[in-house]
């Protein structure tokens, strides 16, 4: 892997290539012929009916699951034409950017770059089993909501290349551990400071990528300690300011560190110049 250090005015950048990798989401559809043809063997008919029998998916997406899906539609301004696909009287597994596992449960939305206009619903807390939602590079304004951010099934989230404002919510210490790895709400509108508490209870956290928002404050050191894991902080295009802290020579992991194009001062610390990371 190849690493460099680059230099802004008094903001360091530990930069590292890395490669990246896409997952295929499991396709449950089945598709069936229909038989006109009579036959005159009842044991081949029989046979046939416990075929179908078996393998016959016997219930579609969750009434909750599609009623939530369909009030976050609802509340979009622009909805890059979803409602075609999104219909009350059809299982919502099989709507446009809707996967669904065996159990029919919605495991992942995937609305990227659909045009999609107005605010983050919070009602996609209610997916149980979402374990993955994209909603990069559409028009959405507002702010995170909560019910994402404190999921207890979500492990990749990104709505990068948004116009979401406000701040980020804080989560009480008493927040039970998330499974979060991967949050990127890079190039938005947000601001405040990154909170810490919140950082405590993402002891799953790998990547986090807040960078080109306007957000002010010190660079956090939690997730170093709380995640054994992390391994990516990319803060660059930024308002950060103070000096670059000692403490992340904890992330033990560390392989990109962005900071560049902030407000910060001083030298780099000795403790990450000399991390062999």
């Amino acid at each position: 892997m190849l690493s460099e250090w680059t230099v802004s005015g008094n903001c360091q950048r530990k930069i590292l290539r890395m490669g990246s990798s896409t997952t295929t989401p499991c396709n449950n559809c089945f598709s069936y012929s229909r038989y006109t043809k009579k036959f005159h063997m009842p044991s081949l008919g029989l046979a046939l009916v416990l075929l179908v029998s078996l393998v016959s998916p016997t219930s579609s997406c969750t009434k909750q699951e599609k009623t939530s899906l369909l009030q976050l539609l609802a509340e979009l301004s622009q909805d890059g034409g979803l409602t075609t696909s999104w219909r009350h009287d059809t299982d919502c597994c099989t709507w446009e950017g809707i996967t669904c596992n065996q159990d029919r449960k919605v495991t992942d939305v995937s609305l990227a770059s659909r045009g999609l206009e107005g605010p983050i619903s919070p009602f996609f807390g209610n997916l149980t089993g979402l374990l993955r939602l994209n909603l990069s590079r559409n028009l959405l304004s507002g702010g995170l909501p909560l019910e994402l951010v404190s999921s207890s099934s979500i492990l990749v989230l990104d709505i990068s290349f948004n116009r979401l404002t406000e701040g980020l919510s804080e989560l009480p210490s008493s927040t039970p551990a998330q499974p979060l790895q991967v949050l990127n709400i890079s190039s938005n509108l947000l601001t405040g400071i990154l909170p810490s508490t919140t950082w405590e209870v993402m002891k799953s956290l790998v990547v986090l990528n807040a960078s080109s928002n306007r957000f002010t404050g010190q660079i956090p050191t939690t997730p170093c300690v709380s995640a054994p894991s992390f391994a990516v902080l990319e803060l660059s295009f930024n308002q950060l300011s103070g000096n670059i802290p000692p403490g992340l020579s904890n992330c033990l992991v560390l392989k990109l560190l962005g900071a560049g194009y902030n407000k910060l001062s001083g030298t780099l610390p000795d403790e990450i110049a000399r991390s062999p990371r």
